[in-house]
């Protein structure tokens, strides 16, 4: 008797944040949608979390590893459902019934290879800004959305994986190659996800830029494109870390 696979493969990576992956499994737990597999990647965490992985009702690995994305390569390889998400230790789903919103809409508009929606995203001081994400025909600008709210039809992925040389922006390059070979994208016009702040990503913002101008070049993006799009990067970072009450106004709603 054949089983069914689930509809989503949740893939979580984590490394000495067990207060963060409380977070996300209170909010996966709470999914009307039950049609997924929970898949942790711990990266040998010293701080309790090995003891807690056995109540995750999860396929979990706990050892060494070489980084956030070759645990999400480790996962990948775990991974058998029709789509697959990336919500990472801390992060959360923006509703409970946000998975069901997704599986309906894939359902609706014939299973699309890409799915992806706006995100919220936590400030210091417990408020939420609103991120609006931006066409997927733009991807190769950077980011469209946070990696948490983007859906990866597992086929579509086929042999695709995280480059480790991009240490921090590997999700930009692997989704920027990933749309280069897609036949369909689906935007959801609802947040999908609760970004935890603070991450590796913004505290490395500037390698990630770097990152992100290598990867365009290697993607085959002109120099004077790739320089304009670098320095808008940049200013808008800046001005994040400078005068954020100025930024948010101009980046996100409340």
């Amino acid at each position: 008797m054949t089983t069914k696979p689930p509809f989503f493969s949740l893939i979580t990576v984590t490394r000495n944040n067990l207060n963060g992956l409380h977070h996300t499994r209170a909010s996966i737990h709470t999914q009307h949608c039950t049609d997924f597999e929970w898949i942790i990647i711990d990266g040998a965490s010293t701080d309790g979390t090995r003891n807690f992985l056995p109540t995750c009702h999860a396929k979990t690995v706990s050892e060494e590893d070489h980084g956030i994305y070759d645990a999400m390569n480790k996962g990948l390889e775990y991974a058998t459902g029709e789509y697959v998400l990336f919500p990472n230790a801390g992060d959360e789903w923006a509703t409970s019934h946000t998975l069901q919103r997704v599986m309906n809409h894939a359902h609706a508009h014939g299973m699309p290879d890409f799915i992806y929606g706006d995100a919220l995203e936590s400030l210091p001081g417990g408020a939420l800004a609103y991120k609006a994400a931006r066409d997927a025909r733009h991807a190769h600008c950077g980011m469209i959305t946070h990696h948490q709210a983007m859906v990866y039809r597992r086929a579509a992925i086929g042999d695709l994986r995280f480059n480790p040389a991009f240490p921090i922006a590997g999700d930009f390059d692997f989704t920027a190659r990933f749309l280069r070979q897609t036949r369909s994208t689906l935007f959801c016009p609802f947040p999908v996800c609760v970004f935890e702040g603070g991450g590796v990503s913004q505290r490395h913002a500037w390698q990630g830029r770097c990152e992100q101008f290598r990867a365009r070049a290697l993607h085959g993006m002109n120099i004077g494109e790739n320089m304009i799009i670098f320095a808008g990067q940049c200013a808008a970072w800046t001005l994040r870390r400078l005068i954020p009450a100025l930024y948010w106004p101009l980046k996100a709603r409340a």
